[in-house]
C-alpha cells in the first residue's frame, strides 16, 4: 500500500498503514529544519487569508459592514468571548421554546482568549482573532507535515492552499474555534504517523477541550493504536508505554468538559440536553437529506443541485483517498468529522464550516495540483484563492455561519 510514498524509512512492524517512527534528533536543528520546509506553505497560506481579508474589507466598504465585527462581534464569536470575560452561565430563552445555553461551546478558545486579553490590552473579541490567526498558521504547518509527509513537499504546499482557499475558508480568521481545532487535529495526527504516541494523546485531548468533534481526533488515535498492537503482540516494552500513555491522554480533554457539564447541570447526559436546546442532535441523516430534497420543490432548486454536489463531492474525495491507500489514521479522523457533520441536525447552512476541519479529504486534489507545472498551478490556486475571497466576502455580508 505504502511501496510509493515519499517515505525515508521502512515501517516497523507495529506501524499501523502509514505510521513512520522517528530516530531521535537533535530537536533545534529538527526545528529550525521543519520550519524551512514549510516556509513556502506558511508564506502561500497567510497570502490567500490576506487576500480573503482585504476583498471582505473592500466588500464591507460597498455593504457598509465593518469587516472586523463581522470577523469578531457576530454569531459564535459572541458567545466565546462573553465566556471569556463572565465565564458560563448565560442561557438565552428564544420565542419558539429553544434554550441556548453557552454550555454547547467547549472551553479552550475562551480560556485562550481570557488569558491573552489578562496580559494584553485586547478585548476578549479581539483576543479570539489573535488565537485564530496563530493557531491557524499552527494549523497550516501541521497540514503541510502531514502532506509532505506522505507525497512530498509540493503536495504538502499544495494542502494547505486548498486548505486556506476553500470556500468557507474565511472562518479560519474570524474568533471562531475552527482554527484551533484543526491546528491541534493536525499535529496529533503527525504524531501518530511518526509514532509520537504521548504527543498525539495530548493534542488529542487538547481537541476534545476546544470542539465536541473532538471525539474523531481520539478515534483516530485509539483506532491507529489497535491496529498497531494487533500487528505486534510482543512489542517493545517502552514503545507500548508511550503508545498507551498517548491511548490514555487522548479522551481526557472531551471527557472532562462533557463529565463537567452533567455534573453542573445535575444530568450524566446534560451535554446532550443542551445540543438539544439548540435543537442540535443526531438523527442519520433524515433532517439533513429532507433539508436538501425540499429544495428541489420550488424555485429553490439549484440550491439543492448545489448541496446534492458538495454531498456526492466530498464523499467521493473520501472514497478517492481510500483507494489511494490514505493512511488509517486519516482515513478514520476525516470519515468521522464528516459522519458527524452530515448526520447531524441543526442549522444546515453550518455543515460546510463542520467539515472544514476534514483537511485529509483534500489530499487527492493536492497531490493532482502538486502534478502540475508550476505555472499552471500558481494560476488555478489563485483562481480558487480569488472565488474563495469573493465568496467568503458574500458569505459574512449575507446569512454567514451560524
Amino acid at each position: 500500500m505504502l511501496d510509493n510514498w515519499p517515505v525515508t524509512e521502512p515501517a516497523p512492524p507495529s506501524a499501523p498503514s502509514g505510521i513512520r517512527h522517528e530516530p531521535a534528533a537533535d530537536s533545534g536543528p529538527a526545528v529550525s529544519g521543519a520550519l524551512r520546509r514549510a516556509a513556502p506553505a506558511l508564506l502561500a497560506y497567510a497570502a490567500v487569508r490576506a487576500l480573503g481579508v482585504a476583498v471582505l474589507a473592500l466588500w464591507g466598504t460597498v455593504t457598509g459592514k465593518d469587516a472586523h465585527h463581522l470577523l469578531s462581534g457576530r454569531w459564535d464569536a459572541v458567545w466565546y468571548s462573553r465566556i471569556a470575560e463572565d465565564g458560563y452561565g448565560y442561557t438565552l430563552v428564544l420565542a419558539g421554546g429553544k434554550v441556548h445555553s453557552d454550555l454547547a461551546f467547549f472551553p479552550l478558545l475562551p480560556w485562550l482568549e481570557r488569558a491573552l486579553s489578562a496580559v494584553l490590552p485586547l478585548s476578549a473579541a479581539d483576543a479570539g482573532l489573535v488565537v485564530s490567526a496563530v493557531a491557524s498558521l499552527a494549523a497550516a504547518a501541521g497540514i503541510f507535515a502531514v502532506g509532505e509527509r506522505l507525497y512530498g513537499r509540493r503536495a504538502g504546499v499544495a494542502l494547505v492552499v486548498l486548505w486556506a482557499a476553500l470556500p468557507v475558508g474565511v472562518v479560519q480568521s474570524m474568533a471562531y474555534s475552527e482554527s484551533l481545532f484543526t491546528a491541534l487535529a493536525a499535529w496529533s495526527l503527525y504524531a501518530v504517523l511518526t509514532g509520537r504516541w504521548p504527543a498525539a494523546g495530548l493534542c488529542a485531548a487538547l481537541a476534545g477541550l476546544t470542539r465536541p468533534v473532538g471525539a474523531a481526533v481520539v478515534a483516530a488515535v485509539w483506532v491507529a493504536a489497535a491496529v498497531a498492537l494487533r500487528r505486534d503482540r510482543r512489542p517493545e516494552p517502552s514503545g507500548l508505554r508511550r503508545m498507551l500513555l498517548g491511548v490514555a491522554l487522548a479522551p481526557l480533554g472531551w471527557l472532562a468538559y462533557v463529565a463537567w457539564v452533567g455534573v453542573r447541570t445535575g444530568d450524566p447526559a446534560g451535554y446532550l440536553d443542551v445540543q438539544g436546546g439548540w435543537g442540535n442532535g443526531f438523527d442519520g441523516g433524515v433532517a439533513f437529506g429532507s433539508f436538501v430534497a425540499g429544495r428541489f420543490t420550488g424555485a429553490a432548486w439549484p440550491a439543492g443541485v448545489g448541496l446534492l454536489v458538495g454531498v456526492v463531492l466530498v464523499v467521493w474525495l473520501y472514497v478517492t483517498g481510500a483507494r489511494r491507500g490514505q493512511p488509517l489514521p486519516l482515513l478514520v479522523y476525516s470519515g468521522t468529522v464528516l459522519l458527524l457533520a452530515l448526520t447531524a441536525k441543526g442549522y444546515f447552512g453550518s455543515k460546510p464550516r463542520l467539515m472544514l476541519p476534514a483537511f485529509p479529504l483534500l489530499l487527492p486534489l493536492a497531490t493532482a495540483l502538486a502534478r502540475l507545472r508550476t505555472a499552471r498551478a500558481a494560476a488555478t490556486a489563485g483562481a480558487l484563492t480569488l472565488a474563495a475571497a469573493c465568496y467568503g466576502a458574500f458569505w459574512l455580508n449575507g446569512s454567514g455561519p451560524p
